[in-house]
């Protein structure tokens, strides 16, 4: 099943959602409710890690 992750543009809250129609209308965030969030590029979960390296805490460290 296809989880994507995305951005709150207003608040910068992270968050995924399961997406089963491409076509379907603007996620809004879990926390502030804004409409627009912005799909983020995942990583690939190899290890498990399960959180894309733009959200999960300590990523600039995790990658320098």
């Amino acid at each position: 099943m296809p989880i994507f992750e995305y951005q709150c543009k207003q608040c910068g809250h992270c968050f995924e959602q399961l997406v089963l129609n491409e076509k379907a209308p603007e996620r809004a965030c879990p926390r502030c409710g804004n409409a627009k969030a912005e799909k983020l590029m995942s990583c690939v979960n190899s290890l498990g890690g399960g959180k894309s390296a733009f959200c999960a805490p300590g990523a600039s460290s995790r990658f320098s």
